[in-house]
């Protein structure tokens, strides 16, 4: 036997549901009341679900707006970065590497426009880019607060000192986000000077910035590739037109070793456009390697840089850094379609990893001196919204390569300051 609840029972199917219909059927025929009685209560229940359903969509609804409205109504959009230790640092309680970028009023924290030493390629907004979003996101450690810019405070910190950044143009335009940052804090603008009187030129191999009220200076060394470009061998195929000996570091490098301070960064040439396409391959020794892979080679370049840092560098006077790979936003693999957002964004599609970047930490672990690696690639993966895109000086030619000034770059540099001043200053939460 089946006891069935009428007031409840909505399924036909159902033993309740079939005595539902039948007793409805029965009743037409000599009930009226007991008909208008039951189909009231059925109408009530309806209204009652209707109502319940609808409060329940007005929540979802509401829930969702909130979670999409309320980081632009707090400023405190948060995009997160992947962590990755650092060897050697002095920063034993906080990763400033593992964090997320959060929106700040007080950036950017100087004017490109207005600062000498920034090309006219990087400063967006001087070629005419409207949106300023991109220029207001700060990087928020996890776990502990970066004290807020200082400069001031660093100028005296790099009193008497030499900072070299040795590298590409990313690392020349790191190199020139420092110098602007440094020149907010100074008074004398003409006591900041470029030492041999060079504009800042793509061409030139070694650029020198000196804060003479404050005597130090801040350069730069162009080595894209940091081994040595050499010679064809004799009897080479003709597709070879140059090679890059993996066993030599650059012949500039002597000029790298008396530094305080010294920055590396390669990786941006390391691809088949900048390689093979134009007939560079690679060389040990007198021994060709044609059939090497970049990532191979990239690896015993790295191996070579790691012996001659061994060998040279004075680590009590001279603090070793080592910058990874800084991601691209090309919209496709031929590097001609690129659009910049507005905003960074949640998608990374990978460029939070690289090669590169691997190889690096394998190579400094490894180490026989402490190197630090500033592992700036995840944290730039999200940077979508930061590119010089076509706001460069030549518009035709689309860049989401390089990166605008102020931007991402000024990032890489508080990080940098970061480990080498704020140490134990910096706020554990």
């Amino acid at each position: 036997m089946v006891i069935c609840n009428r007031s409840l029972s909505l399924n036909r199917n159902s033993p309740c549901g079939r005595s539902i219909s039948f007793n409805k059927r029965v009743l037409n025929i000599g009930s009226p009341r007991v008909i208008s009685t039951r189909f009231s209560s059925v109408s009530r229940f309806f209204r009652l679900l209707v109502v319940i359903g609808s409060l329940i969509s007005f929540l979802v609804a509401f829930f969702c707006g909130y979670l999409y409205v309320l980081p632009s109504l707090s400023q405190a959009f948060h995009v997160h970065g992947i962590a990755n230790s650092t060897f050697n640092d002095s920063i034993s309680s906080c990763n400033v590497l593992d964090g997320s970028w959060v929106l700040d009023n007080s950036y950017p924290l100087y004017n490109a426009t207005e600062c000498p030493f920034a090309e006219r390629g990087f400063d967006c907004l001087g070629n005419g880019r409207r949106d300023t979003g991109y220029l207001k996101w700060r990087w928020k450690p996890k776990n502990c607060n970066m004290p807020a810019f200082d400069a001031q405070g660093v100028l005296e910190g790099l009193r008497g000192k030499r900072v070299v950044f040795v590298g590409d143009s990313m690392s020349r335009t790191q190199w020139e986000s420092l110098i602007c940052l440094l020149m907010s804090g100074v008074q004398d603008k003409k006591s900041v000077y470029e030492v041999n009187g060079n504009q800042i030129t793509k061409q030139i191999r070694y650029l020198g910035v000196r804060f003479a009220s404050f005597n130090f200076t801040i350069e730069f060394f162009r080595s894209v590739f940091l081994v040595q470009q050499g010679l064809v061998p004799r009897h080479s195929p003709k597709r070879v037109k140059s090679m890059l000996n993996l066993d030599k570091l650059d012949d500039i490098s002597k000029e790298w070793i008396d530094s305080d301070v010294l920055i590396f960064n390669t990786g941006q040439w390391w691809v088949p456009g900048k390689l093979f396409s134009t007939g560079c391959y690679f060389q040990i020794g007198n021994s060709l390697k044609l059939g090497m892979s970049i990532p191979t080679a990239f690896r015993t370049a790295l191996d070579t840089w790691a012996s001659w840092a061994e060998e040279n560098i004075d680590t009590n006077r001279t603090r070793v850094f080592f910058r990874t790979f800084e991601p691209s936003h090309w919209s496709n693999l031929t590097r001609r379609v690129c659009n910049v957002t507005q905003q960074p964004t949640f998608e990374t599609k990978g460029r939070e990893y690289s090669v590169f970047s691997d190889a690096v930490f394998e190579v400094a672990k490894n180490m026989t001196i402490p190197v630090t690696v500033l592992h700036i690639t995840s944290m730039s993966a999200f940077r979508s919204d930061a590119h010089v895109g076509r706001w460069s000086d030549n518009p035709s030619i689309p860049d989401c390569s390089h990166w605008c000034l102020p931007g991402v770059p000024d990032v890489w540099n508080e990080i940098l300051l970061s480990f080498l001043f704020a140490g134990d200053e910096l706020h554990i939460q």
